[in-house]
């Protein structure tokens, strides 16, 4: 961090580091205590993000290092080699309270599984029976049934005693060849192995994608102007899926954050393994505006490329679903979509603390707190603050109640809390809306406070059996 380096702000790496410590400090706060967090990285700062995640997650949470198989061909132009992979580094909140999911068994992984000689037990695969670890009771000899002794090889033991040998030969587990005539091995049965595969490190682009599927699969759903603008670090789909997979439940209703959204594969790889296993993830997915260096008519930022890529890819499954006998039937009638929302200032005005203790400076400072909103605000915009400002959901419903023209009154309904609050964002409050909508001390109510006369205010208490108001 010390080295002198122009290019970079004059201190190496230092600018990345700055960069990435608030936001993987906040992404372990918040992690559910049985969370996991994958990281994309490349050659030139895994090895300070390793460093920097045992600083906030702690080294004894650190679960692996990924090697994605990421290029479909080797780069013939680079200069010194061409670089194949990147890496993906995974750490838990926990450890403890973290287990990778299995992936599932493939074709090629049963397929080992054979059953020549009708075994009852059904199809199973040869291991062998020796070890290069001594162990005392493990160099006797065998006899096979064709009347050949067998002993483990110079070096070598059997990993079983002769009791347990002999035991699990009578029960017909042991493999001595067509003929009888073969070196004993265990037989291993598929009835009787994991019913899935232990994630490993090395993960292959037939598996789960490369960078070239990974650009088709963006300019298969949004449509460029200009090449300039196709982004060259995009993620393949699958990519996400395999770590979907390994790190969420389908049946936990998860929620998958990426704080670097780019295109938005993420997303797309979210509800793709939804329509897969008929899980019930969500996403959120947060890209800066960053400009495109030629902005187009409907594309303007990084960030646009991301909202079309999701909504050409909800488009697409919609169409689907509405095909007969061509879509899987387990999420048919689940509802898709995705809301944005843009990082603003208040609708509400700021006290502005000053040293001035003036009469005349207090006034104005209270006259614009007589309606606390901003000039010029939109409802919209309001609304959503309040649901950040209750502590709901950003998935909550807004819905107009029908007030007979007296009041534009909303509900809104956050079904994962199970919470409601009304809203009327009038500049008058007709006296007989309170009583229309049967408030009572359970009910939270908001308007504003120019809307309440004392009368109304004291008639609203009274209604509502409120101590204050």
């Amino acid at each position: 961090l010390l080295t002198s380096n122009p290019e970079t702000s004059g201190r190496y790496h230092s600018a990345w580091l700055s960069m990435m410590y608030p936001r993987l400090f906040l992404a372990r706060q918040l992690l559910r205590d049985d969370g996991v967090i994958f990281i994309s990285i490349d050659d030139h700062e895994v090895h300070n993000l390793r460093l920097l995640m045992n600083t906030i997650f702690g080294e004894e949470n650190f679960i692996a290092t990924v090697i994605w198989h990421k290029i479909f061909s080797p780069k013939n132009t680079a200069r010194h080699f061409s670089e194949d992979h990147d890496y993906v580094v995974i750490y838990a909140k926990n450890n403890n309270q973290w287990l990778p999911i299995l992936l599932p068994r493939t074709e090629n992984a049963d397929a080992r599984y054979e059953n020549p000689d009708n075994d009852p037990l059904g199809p199973w695969a040869s291991s062998d029976l020796t070890a290069r670890n001594y162990y005392s009771e493990g160099t006797y000899e065998v006899e096979s049934p064709s009347g050949r002794i067998f002993k483990p090889s110079v070096g070598t033991y059997w990993r079983v005693k002769k009791s347990k040998f002999l035991e699990i030969d009578k029960e017909g587990r042991i493999w001595w060849g067509p003929v009888g005539n073969n070196m004993p091995r265990l037989k291993r049965y598929l009835s009787e192995v994991k019913q899935g595969i232990v994630p490993q490190t090395i993960w292959k682009f037939e598996d789960v994608g490369h960078t070239q599927e990974a650009k088709k699969e963006l300019l298969e759903l949004v449509k460029f102007e200009s090449t300039e603008n196709v982004l060259d670090t995009v993620k393949p789909s699958r990519l996400i899926q395999r770590m979907l997979h390994i790190g969420t439940e389908k049946s936990d209703e998860d929620i998958v954050v990426d704080f670097f959204a780019g295109s938005a594969p993420t997303a797309h790889a979210v509800i793709q393994q939804n329509i897969d296993d008929g899980g019930k993830r969500r996403f959120i997915c947060i890209q800066f505006p960053e400009p495109l260096p030629e902005p187009e008519t409907n594309l303007k930022s990084i960030a646009d490329i991301g909202k079309q890529r999701i909504g050409s890819f909800i488009s697409k499954i919609t169409a689907e679903r509405q095909k007969p006998l061509e879509f899987k039937q387990n999420n048919q009638k689940e509802f898709l979509g995705f809301r944005v929302f843009k990082l603003v200032e208040s609708n509400f005005e700021r006290w502005i603390g000053t040293d001035d203790k003036s009469t005349e400076t207090l006034e104005k400072q209270m006259v614009m707190f007589k309606d606390p909103l901003i000039a010029g605000w939109k409802k919209e915009d309001v609304l959503w603050e309040i649901v950040l400002r209750e502590g709901l959901s950003l998935t909550s419903r807004l819905e107009r109640i029908d007030n007979e023209g007296k009041n534009e009154i909303w509900r809104i309904h956050d079904d994962d809390k199970d919470q409601e609050i009304l809203v009327c964002l009038d500049k008058s409050l007709n006296k007989n809306t309170p009583k229309d909508l049967t408030l009572d001390k359970e009910t939270r109510f908001i308007c504003r406070d120019i809307a309440l006369t004392d009368t109304l205010a004291a008639n609203l208490a009274l209604q509502c059996r409120l101590k204050t108001i």
